[in-house]
């Protein structure tokens, strides 16, 4: 039996120990950083004729690296941003190494001088209070999976959840005694109370009682389910987003983007509290945000708020009259006399 290569010692170790245990990284980004090292390993088999029982550290050196990164790009017709989602999933697994493999520093800092390349930046995507209330209405209140639907968008939009989140949610997270809240585990296992409006409370009542949700024994139930009694997956979530986005854009194409995702409704959410005055620290707060940074790209987005600004802040800079060379039909002799 052939003894195991350093590599697959070291990353199998990165995937399946580091990450989840100690960064606390979710499964989607542990999913997503597999993918790039299976990417990567078919790689070094096709391209570079390395099977992947003799792939060893000292095989994956800085222009090996940047040879694979050239080939999603060439090959793969990758843009930039998935070479650069990419590119960080193998730099986490480098810095995670150079800590590990003293002797390897060198080449780990050299695959970590490797670059991101630019990506433009996308409009960010968000509905007006109208544009939403459009959106809300658009689920059937006479059929179970309506009302399920309703309950479902109402929680994303008023909570500003994560897609991945409002997935994860269980009954037991739902605090409808008091005060309304919901427990919200975030990106890192970190754990946040989001505040619920009524207007969210009555609708998760009805949907609770209606799915018998609201008994003991099903705290620790999918909140929201497909006619299977599974939990809802990202796909899914996104399938009935975009079903009554068309919906109300039918209805109303003034009041729904071009393009609009799961995240759009966390996209609105936050614009709605920063328009009405919402101190940006709390908004970081509801979403779940490390950093205030991250929260400041909506103050930024925010074109009303920033005319708001700008017409507040407007003086009178405009000369009563207008200068004589602009009612002077003789320009030259004006600038003759002057």
């Amino acid at each position: 039996m052939k003894k195991p290569t350093d590599f697959a010692r070291y990353l199998s170790a990165f995937l399946s120990g580091f990450l989840p245990h100690e960064k606390g990284a979710s499964p989607h980004t542990i999913a997503a950083y597999r993918d790039t090292f299976v990417l990567l390993i078919g790689f070094m088999k096709e391209q570079q004729g390395i099977p992947i029982e003799k792939l060893s550290l000292d095989a994956t050196q800085q222009e090996t690296v940047v040879a694979f990164l050239d080939w999603l790009q060439t090959e793969r017709k990758c843009g930039n941003a998935t070479r650069n989602a990419r590119l960080a999933a193998i730099h986490a697994f480098y810095h995670y190494l150079q800590y590990e493999r003293i002797d390897h520093l060198y080449p780990c800092q050299q695959i970590l001088s490797i670059g991101f390349k630019r990506t433009r930046q996308p409009v960010m995507s968000y509905l007006s209070l109208e544009g939403i209330k459009l959106l809300l209405q658009q689920p059937d209140g006479k059929t179970q999976k309506g009302r399920r639907d309703l309950a479902l968008l109402s929680l994303m939009y008023d909570t500003g959840a994560r897609v991945q989140e409002v997935i994860d949610l269980v009954p037991e997270a739902i605090r409808l005694n008091g005060p309304p809240t919901v427990k919200i585990m975030g990106k890192g296992g970190k754990v946040r109370l989001v505040p619920m409006l009524n207007a969210q409370v009555d609708h998760l009542k009805n949907y609770l009682k209606e799915q018998q949700l609201d008994v003991p024994a099903a705290n620790q139930y999918p909140l929201f389910f497909n006619s299977r009694k599974e939990k809802l997956t990202r796909a899914g979530v996104h399938y009935i987003v975009k079903k009554y986005c068309a919906s109300a854009r039918a209805k109303n194409p003034s009041l729904m983007p071009d393009t609009i995702s799961c995240h759009s409704l966390r996209h609105t959410k936050a614009m709605h509290l920063l328009q009405a005055g919402v101190n940006l620290v709390y908004i970081r707060a509801i979403l779940g945000h490390v950093s205030i940074k991250t929260t400041e790209i909506y103050a930024r987005a925010d074109s009303q708020q920033k005319r708001q600004a700008l017409e507040n802040a407007y003086m009178q800079v405009q000369p009563e009259e207008a200068p004589a060379w602009t009612t002077n039909e003789n320009l030259l002799s004006w600038l003759k006399r002057f």
